[in-house]
C-alpha cells in the first residue's frame, strides 16, 4: 500500500538540505516552512514543495524602529505601592520592571494620560501635588498623607518584542534584540505596506505568507528581580495596544476619555478572567475594528501577488479574535494554531477559515515549557510528543482539521531517530482520520450543550491561553474534557440567555471560581438572567454548576441558581444556621475507576432534597437535585482526567435520560474514546493511557472488542 502523503508543513533548514529533503519524504510533507531563527536554501525552496513564509509583521525593523523610537508600542506599567512616611515620597518608575523591556515614555502627549494615586483611600492626586524628576527617573509627591500608599501609573515603550526576549533568555539566543512597531502610526502603515508589497516581490517561491499573528502581542510584564521574573501575564489582554495616538483617537470616537486607571484598574489590570468593564468592551471592539482595516490591506497585498494569507492564531493575535464578529472581514486563506491540548484543536477548527491548520509540540527547540530539556541531554521529545498528540487526537476526531505541522530547528532531531519514526506515525495516523471526517461529520449524542459564561462565543473552546496557563480554572478541565466527548458543544453568554438562547440547548454548563468571567460575577445580579434560567430548567433543562456557579454577594442565597441546585455555599455568614444532614447515595455505575471531584468548602443542602452522590464529611461534593420537569447537578469543581471525563458524560446521559441510541458508540472502558463516522461507516477507537487496555463499543451491529496499545488507535468497518 503506497504511502499517503500531504496535509504536513515541515520546518526546512537551510545548511541541511538532505535532512530537510528526506524528512519531508518520511513525514509525507507537502509544504516546507521557515522558522524564527532559520532560512530555506534555494536548493530547498526548488525542490516541488509549497513553500510557506513566517513573517512577524511588527518585529525585524529595528533600522527603522531606531530612527522611530517613538513609533514603538507602548503599555501603561503601575509601581509598586509605596508608603509615605512623612509628607513627601518619592517613588522610582523602574526600579520593579525588567530594563531591557521597557523604556518610560515622558514626552508631552504621554505625560497627560500618568496619573498617582492614592491606595489607601483609592482617590487620584492631582497633579499639582506631584512632579516627575527625569534624571532620577521618579516622582516626588508632596503633601502626602503620611502612612497612605502611593502608586504612579505611566505610559512605557515597549523596546523588546517579548517572543524574542523569551527565545533569547530561554534558548541563549546571541542577536539583536529585536523592538516592536506600532501600525497605529500612519508613518509606521506607510513603511509596513511598502515592506510588504518589496517582501512579496522579493519571496517569488512562497506559496503561503504565514503571519506570525498580527500586530499586538499578549502582555507579558516581566520583573527586575528574578524572584519574580513574571510580573503579570494575560493572553487575551489588550494592555499592549495603548498608545497617546490611540487614546485620542479613542476619545474622538466615542466621545469620553479613558485614564490610565482603566487599564491598571488598582494594579490588578483588566484581566480576561474577569467579567469586563463597559469601558474595556469598549476599548476591544475600538482595537478589533483597527487591527481588520489595516490587516485587510495587508492581505490584498499578498492575494495581489498570487499568494495566500494564513495566521498564526498565538503570540500577537490581540485584536485578531478568530470567534469575533469581524473576523471574516480579514481575508485570511487559513488559520494556524498552536496546540497542546485537545481543546485547542476544537477551537482551531471551528474558526470559519477554509484551511485549519494545527502546529503539534515539542517545538524543534533545545528546550521546552519552563526550561525543561527535549532536544538536548536529558530529553525526552518522543514521549513528550506522544502525550501531546495523545491530548490533541481527542479534538481531532471530533473535528476536521487540513494539516498538521512543527516549526523549529529540524537538525535537532538528528540525535532522535525515535522521534523521527514517530512522527511519522503521527502524520499517517493524522491522514487516516483527514478521510474519515472528508465523508462527513462524526456521530454525536443528541444532547445540546452550552457553556454560558462572561464572554460567550468569543471565548470558544478557551479561556485566554494554553492549558499550562490558565490551569487553576475549573472551566479549562471542563473544556478540555468536552473537546473528545461526542457532544456538539456551543459557548453563549448572559446577553445571549436574555435573548432567548437557552430554547435550543438540553444541558448548560457554569463552572468557576465567584467573580470571575466564568463563574459570571456580577451579571448574576440581573433578575432577568436568573429568571430565564430558573424557568428554562422548570419546563426540562437541566442546569450543571461547577466550583462557585451564579455566586454573587448581596442576596439571600450566595448561589443565584440555589433554588435549581438545591445547595448553597456560606463564605461565613451562615455559621450559626444549622445545616441539613445527608447519606450519600452513590450511583456506582456512574463512577469510573479513579474519578476525583475536589471539595468547595462551605457548600450545604438549601433544603435537604437534593440527592447527595459524593461527599466529603458532611460536605456535598456531587449532588443531583430535581426542579420542575429537570434538573440542577452541582459538582464541587472539576479537574481533568479520563476517569473525570467519563464521570461527566455518564452524569449527562443518566440525568437527560435518552434513548438506547444514546449509549452506542460509547467505549466501556474510561481509558478509550471512540468516534464514529456514519457516511464512512468507519468506528476508530483510541486508547489515551500508557498501557495496552481492552474495550468494547456497542454498534448497530453489536459490540465490538478491541485491544489498543498504550496510546494506540484501532479502527473497524461497520
Amino acid at each position: 500500500m503506497s504511502k499517503r502523503k500531504g496535509g504536513f508543513t515541515l520546518p526546512g533548514e537551510a545548511g541541511y538540505e538532505a535532512l530537510t529533503l528526506k524528512m519531508a519524504e518520511k513525514w509525507g510533507a507537502d509544504v516546507i516552512r521557515d522558522s524564527d531563527g532559520t532560512e530555506l536554501s534555494p536548493e530547498i525552496l526548488n525542490a516541488g514543495y509549497g513553500i510557506y513564509s513566517t513573517i512577524c509583521i511588527i518585529r525585524d525593523h529595528n533600522a527603522w524602529a531606531q530612527k522611530n523610537r517613538d513609533k514603538l508600542q507602548q503599555t501603561f506599567l503601575c509601581t509598586h505601592p509605596a508608603v509615605a512616611v512623612g509628607q513627601t515620597v518619592c517613588i522610582s518608575l523602574m526600579e520593579d520592571f525588567f530594563a531591557e523591556q521597557f523604556a518610560v515614555n515622558d514626552s508631552a502627549e504621554a505625560r497627560k494620560y500618568w496619573q498617582v494615586y492614592d491606595r489607601t483611600t483609592e482617590e487620584e492626586v492631582p497633579a499639582s501635588k506631584w512632579e516627575y524628576q527625569k534624571e532620577e527617573g521618579l516622582v516626588r509627591v508632596q503633601e502626602a498623607v503620611p502612612f497612605h500608599s502611593y502608586t504612579v501609573s505611566f505610559l512605557a515603550y515597549r523596546i523588546w518584542e517579548e517572543i524574542s526576549m523569551y527565545n533569547h533568555t530561554t534558548n541563549h539566543w546571541n542577536k539583536e534584540h529585536l523592538m516592536q512597531i506600532d501600525p497605529r502610526y500612519p508613518e509606521t502603515q506607510q513603511y509596513m505596506l511598502e515592506w510588504m508589497e518589496r517582501w512579496c516581490v522579493e519571496h517569488p517561491h512562497t506559496t503561503v505568507v504565514r503571519f506570525t499573528s498580527l500586530f499586538y502581542n499578549f502582555v507579558w510584564i516581566w520583573g527586575s528581580n528574578e524572584r519574580n521574573r513574571h510580573l503579570f501575564t494575560d493572553w487575551g489582554s489588550y494592555d499592549f495596544t495603548v498608545s497617546p495616538l490611540a487614546l485620542d483617537e479613542f476619545e474622538k470616537k466615542y466621545g469620553y476619555a479613558l485614564t490610565a486607571e482603566d487599564f491598571i484598574n488598582q494594579g490588578k489590570f483588566q484581566v480576561t478572567h474577569m467579567p469586563a468593564t463597559p469601558q474595556k468592551r469598549d476599548w476591544m471592539e475600538f482595537i478589533q475594528e483597527f487591527v481588520v482595516d489595516f490587516t485587510k490591506k495587508l492581505v490584498e497585498i499578498v492575494h495581489q501577488y498570487g499568494k495566500k494569507a494564513y495566521v498564526f492564531y498565538d503570540d500577537s493575535w490581540v485584536g485578531l479574535e478568530p470567534y469575533g464578529t469581524h473576523f471574516k472581514e480579514f481575508g485570511f486563506d487559513g488559520l494556524i494554531k498552536c496546540v497542546f491540548s485537545g481543546y485547542e484543536a476544537r477551537l482551531c477548527g471551528g474558526v470559519d477559515v477554509p484551511v485549519h491548520e494545527i502546529r503539534l509540540h515539542p517545538y524543534l527547540f533545545p528546550v521546552g515549557l519552563g526550561g525543561a530539556p527535549t532536544f538536548m541531554e536529558g530529553g525526552d521529545p518522543t514521549t513528550d510528543a506522544k502525550k501531546y498528540w495523545n491530548s490533541v487526537r481527542r479534538g481531532l476526531l471530533r473535528v476536521p482539521i487540513q494539516r498538521i505541522g512543527m516549526g523549529g530547528y529540524l537538525h535537532l532531531t538528528e540525535d532522535f531517530p525515535e522521534f523521527q519514526d514517530y512522527i511519522e506515525e503521527i502524520s499517517d495516523e493524522f491522514r487516516r482520520m483527514q478521510e474519515y471526517h472528508q465523508c462527513g461529520k462524526p456521530y454525536t449524542v443528541k444532547i445540546r450543550v452550552a457553556v454560558l459564561h462572561y464572554w460567550g462565543s468569543l471565548r470558544s473552546w478557551t479561556l485566554s491561553g494554553h492549558f499550562h496557563e490558565t490551569y487553576m480554572h475549573d472551566l479549562i478541565h471542563v473544556n478540555e474534557a468536552l473537546a473528545g466527548l461526542p457532544l456538539d458543544v456551543d459557548y453563549i453568554s448572559f446577553e445571549d440567555v436574555k435573548a432567548g438562547a437557552l430554547a435550543k440547548y438540553d444541558v448548560v454548563i457554569n463552572a468557576g471560581k465567584a467573580g470571575t468571567a466564568w463563574s459570571g460575577g456580577d451579571v448574576w445580579k440581573e433578575a432577568q438572567v436568573v429568571a430565564a434560567l430558573n424557568e428554562w430548567v422548570y419546563q426540562g433543562g437541566i442546569f450543571l454548576g461547577i466550583g462557585e456557579p451564579s455566586a454573587v454577594s448581596g442576596y439571600g442565597t450566595y448561589f443565584r441558581m440555589a433554588e435549581v441546585l438545591g445547595v448553597d455555599r456560606d463564605t461565613g455568614a451562615k455559621v450559626c444556621h444549622g445545616k441539613w444532614q445527608f447519606q450519600v447515595e452513590p450511583k456506582e455505575e456512574l463512577f469510573p475507576e479513579g474519578f476525583q471531584i475536589p471539595v468547595c468548602p462551605g457548600v450545604f443542602l438549601t433544603d435537604g432534597t437534593a440527592q447527595v452522590l459524593d461527599a466529603e464529611g458532611q460536605t456535598p461534593k456531587l449532588t443531583v437535585h430535581a426542579f420542575g420537569k429537570g434538573h440542577g447537578i452541582y459538582m464541587g469543581g472539576f479537574q481533568y482526567s479520563l476517569a473525570n471525563t467519563r464521570l461527566l458524560l455518564n452524569l449527562l446521559l443518566d440525568i437527560c435520560k435518552g434513548d438506547s441510541q444514546e449509549r452506542m458508540y460509547l467505549t466501556d472502558n474510561a481509558n478509550t474514546e471512540c468516534a464514529y463516522y456514519p457516511a464512512a461507516k468507519k468506528l476508530v477507537v483510541i486508547n489515551n493511557a500508557d498501557t495496552v487496555q481492552t474495550t468494547s463499543v456497542l454498534t448497530e451491529k453489536g459490540s465490538i472488542s478491541f485491544t489498543i496499545a498504550a496510546y494506540g488507535q484501532e479502527s473497524a468497518d461497520l
